[in-house]
């Protein structure tokens, strides 16, 4: 695998900037929480519940604080993937409308229901409709930085709302969090980027064994869930690969049991535990007891642990390693990681009618 060593061939070959964008992450984030704290928000009474709006790598962020909120905020955070807003959403609900073009009909049509409801948005865009929309209505609007694919924007997708939840009295100040997630971020991509080799980049010996076979990535309800979704995301996007994820407990109660037939497709399924201090201690019992059971029947089981002491620094530690590994992938299989031309395609059909 000659070209996971030969850096400039990887650089040559993404011609979006995917791994450019994962070099800037750290600064991504401490620049996100600016911006966050710097958006025309006041207190909110009366809050019932959080809606993130939006779809594809604009609601991966809704994802992150839905997890990052469960022991935190005193109301629920939903995330809405659908042209549709639940009907319980009204004047004391908190809508973030997030689409980074700013055109996702989906978001668009959610978000004209939001002010008909009378709800609370905030909005977060590169521009684009909803940005106008939102002007026009006097909606805040976080407009962050363009020029980068969705799926590499999670810290401005993201890190922001956690600025607004703060600026609102909902969340306390988290600014020592973000510190400590873009320093760890800035320490990991020294290990992580192109530059060093497989043997010693667990991000590249990772995309190594996902090569030809088939990745499954478990996480833990409440803590790694989220990263788990993530990493199967990354790699259908920049790998143009399938993978599968799912989370424990639930999946010693039903998935664990599938892993009998059929023994060819088996072997090549590599299942990755994403892990981290908090998990529960009766799921990381639930952890050992799996990967013994998983051992013989599939490729390989491998356990990833989260660094960092916050809440942020372990979920982006974890979300760092698979975007690299996914990139990585891309390039054992011959593709660009950027373009997601099926997508694009999908789109442009749906524009016609």
């Amino acid at each position: 695998m000659p070209i996971l060593d030969d850096a400039q061939a990887m650089y040559n070959a993404d011609t979006k900037g995917m791994l450019k964008a994962l070099w800037e992450l750290p600064e991504q984030c401490a620049r996100a929480w600016e911006l966050g704290m710097a958006a025309d928000v006041s207190p909110m009474d009366n809050l019932r519940q959080v809606v993130v709006t939006g779809l594809g790598g604009s609601a991966i962020g809704g994802d992150l604080l839905r997890v990052y909120a469960t022991q935190r905020l005193d109301v629920p955070v939903v995330v809405n993937r659908d042209y549709v807003l639940p009907k319980f959403v009204g004047p004391y609900t908190l809508v973030f409308a997030v689409s980074y073009s700013g055109n996702t009909e989906e978001t668009l049509s959610a978000y004209v229901q939001a002010r008909e409801k009378g709800a609370r948005i905030v909005v977060l865009t590169t521009g684009g409709k909803l940005g106008e929309l939102a002007g026009n209505d006097g909606v805040p609007v976080i407009t962050v930085p363009g020029g980068i694919a969705p799926r590499s924007a999670t810290g401005y997708l993201f890190i922001p709302t956690l600025a607004v939840l703060y600026r609102m009295g909902l969340l306390p100040d988290l600014s020592h969090e973000v510190a400590e997630c873009t320093s760890l971020l800035q320490s990991m991509r020294e290990k992580l980027k192109p530059e060093v080799p497989r043997d010693s980049n667990q991000a590249k010996m990772l995309a190594a064994n996902f090569h030809n076979r088939i990745p499954v990535i478990w996480g833990s309800s409440g803590t790694t869930e989220v990263v788990a979704q993530r990493w199967k995301g990354q790699i259908n996007e920049n790998a143009k690969a399938p993978a599968y994820w799912n989370v424990f407990p639930e999946l010693n109660h039903n998935e664990l049991v599938g892993f009998e037939f059929p023994g060819e497709l088996l072997r090549r399924l590599y299942v990755v535990i994403l892990r981290d201090p908090q998990d529960h201690p009766r799921v990381q019992k639930r952890f050992a007891i799996t990967r013994e059971i998983m051992e013989g029947e599939v490729a390989g089981v491998v356990e990833i642990m989260a660094r960092g002491s916050g809440t942020l620094a372990r979920m982006y530690s974890l979300v760092y390693i698979g975007d690299y590994a996914s990139v990585y992938l891309a390039m054992l299989y011959g593709v660009d990681p950027g373009p997601v031309r099926v997508i694009d395609t999908l789109k442009a059909r749906l524009a016609e009618e």
